[in-house]
């Protein structure tokens, strides 16, 4: 199929790009000391080319994703980096054919997966970014209470995702004060692990033992500013669908297509106006003219985990040939 036949608005995966991403995240973190974090990409199609890449062990975000890798066959070990408590969800993942191990903060969270079967967790540690995890000095007790209730615990997890847009002068040096918070619980719960980071400290965070990173896959707008050596991958394929004598050209995808929490999406030529429900307001940079109806644009989303969410498929493009589809089945929780 050419792209062109493709209705809109879909999202486009450039094939090459994303090659470029795979290849050069395994060089930076080879196998187990990367787990690939699902919620960014939403596909078990996509994490099977991640894990034929060497990274066998996953990270979701929801019991559904969690689930879906189990039941494709990816349940080699698969972290739910989130806390649970409601039952049915940690009773359908213990029973899951799987290795699945759950994040844990709290003595009701502890508690709720050892009712619910659940066999391993990590302790949970605020790392300094206003979520989930317990302060470091209660994490050693946490885990007494999760041994005591028969659960193994495997280490701990801490994401700095606060500094994940940080400048790159003080990047470092933050990422090393968080990681001292995690490393200072780490040595009162014991165990093998000790898992954290994502795309945006992928290079800073040396103290982990594995990285919890998605977006570097297909990127977008906010992290492409962070002179990160990943490409843009993704991409919202849309329709010019109204010209206007004032300047401006409409296309066929907005607030319903796109994750606007970081801000607009950006496109080649053009200047984002604003967004609605279902169009895109462009204005033409410098001396470039307008489009015309029907001419198809691509715009970069700033936001890659919520824009995957909105949608069912990516289609996998090399210049103008659609090479493959991936479902996005791993949508929902």
């Amino acid at each position: 199929m050419n792209v062109h036949d493709l209705p809109t608005p879909s999202l486009l995966v450039d094939a090459d790009a994303f090659a470029h991403n795979v290849a050069t995240m395994a060089e930076a973190r080879p196998g187990a000391q990367l787990r690939p974090h699902v919620k960014a990409f939403k596909s078990t199609a996509l994490a099977r080319r991640l894990d034929a890449a060497g990274h066998h062990g996953f990270c979701a975000a929801t019991p559904k994703e969690v689930l879906g890798m189990a039941a494709a066959g990816l349940g080699h070990d698969l972290l739910l980096a989130n806390e649970v408590v409601d039952p049915g969800p940690l009773r359908a993942m213990a029973a899951a054919d799987a290795r699945v191990t759950v994040a844990v903060d709290s003595d009701a969270t502890v508690d709720a997966a050892a009712a619910a079967g659940i066999r391993e967790v990590l302790v949970d540690v605020d790392v300094g970014c206003f979520r989930c995890g317990c302060p470091t000095a209660d994490a050693g007790r946490l885990a007494s209470r999760a041994r005591r209730l028969g659960l193994e615990v495997r280490g701990v997890m801490g994401y700095e995702g606060h500094l994940m847009m940080e400048p790159g002068e003080t990047r470092a040096d933050r990422v090393e004060e968080a990681m001292a918070l995690l490393l200072g619980a780490h040595a009162d719960v014991g165990g093998d692990v000790v898992s954290g980071g994502g795309t945006g400290t992928f290079r800073e965070n040396t103290w982990i033992t594995e990285l919890q990173a998605g977006s570097y896959a297909l990127m977008d707008t906010a992290y492409g500013g962070q002179g990160l050596p990943f490409q843009q991958a993704l991409f919202l394929w849309l329709t010019v669908v109204s010209v206007s004598p004032g300047g401006w050209a409409v296309a066929n995808g907005g607030l319903k297509a796109l994750g606007m929490d970081h801000g607009d999406p950006t496109a080649e030529g053009y200047r984002v106006l604003y967004c609605s429900d279902e169009h895109v307001t462009l204005l033409p940079l410098g001396d470039g003219g307008l489009p015309k109806v029907g001419d198809r644009v691509r715009v970069v989303p700033a936001h890659v985990d919520p824009t995957v969410a909105y949608h069912e498929v990516l289609h996998v493009v090399q210049g103008e040939d659609v090479v493959d589809t991936w479902p996005v089945d791993l949508r929902g929780w």
